[in-house]
């Protein structure tokens, strides 16, 4: 039986769809949920997709912080289920708490959208774990936000990097003046991972500029699937 990914739709979601279809892609079941509804509905993992939640008002998910559906999953991300936030949802996992620092406007002052190369720092994630040359492969996915610089203070910054939490980072150009060229991080435990890159935008050829993205959904299945979920 596939593994269950929870993928949350906020009002303003864009990127719902192409996280469901990555996991079905990857061989997943992949659960809709809605931001008023409390309930996982029993999901193995939890993916909070890109786009403008509640329209980026006060600032970017703030709001979607107090849906209903993310009392859920908080408490039991806290517990030890896999979280996956996308440009948005990483938004929305440093507003939670979840994951430190924030992000703010790029430092062009623009939009960004293009396709960036990345280098994958750790592969000790459950959203990582399927990238198989290890630390330091480099893939392309597509990157596409407007605040999109992650910031955090000199400890937090030190703390992640002595830790190995920094998951992803920009190379060949960081696209939004994120500090240490930082694209992604994790907790403590590897099992909630944000990013501002969309790896769901390249799992397929005929639409993506690769299928590199794809390794951060199989890694989950994989995870689940070896935990007996």
């Amino acid at each position: 039986m596939p593994a269950r990914i929870g993928v949350v739709t906020f009002p303003g979601s864009l990127d719902d769809r192409d996280a469901a279809r990555a996991v079905g892609l990857a061989g997943g079941e992949a659960v809709a949920l809605w931001h008023a509804d409390p309930s996982l509905h029993g999901v193995d993992a939890v993916v909070l997709p890109g786009g403008f939640s509640y329209g980026d008002y006060l600032r970017c998910g703030a709001i979607a912080r107090f849906a209903p559906v993310m009392r859920a999953v908080v408490e039991q991300a806290r517990a030890g289920m896999p979280v996956l936030g996308i440009c948005n949802g990483f938004q929305i996992l440093c507003e939670a708490h979840l994951l430190p620092g924030a992000l703010i406007r790029n430092d062009v002052r623009r939009f960004v959208c293009r396709d960036q190369r990345l280098r994958i720092e750790s592969v000790h994630t459950d959203w990582t774990r399927a990238y198989g040359d290890g630390d330091g492969e480099e893939i392309v996915v597509p990157v596409k936000n407007g605040e999109g610089g992650y910031v955090a203070d000199r400890r937090t910054l030190d703390e992640l990097e002595a830790a190995g939490r920094v998951v992803v980072r920009y190379v060949g150009g960081n696209p939004n003046g994120s500090y240490q060229d930082i694209a992604g991080i994790c907790d403590e435990t590897g099992a909630i991972v944000g990013l501002m890159p969309h790896p769901e935008h390249a799992v397929d050829p005929l639409t993506g500029p690769t299928t590199d993205g794809l390794g951060f959904f199989t890694s989950i299945l994989r995870q689940t699937v070896g935990a007996g979920t």
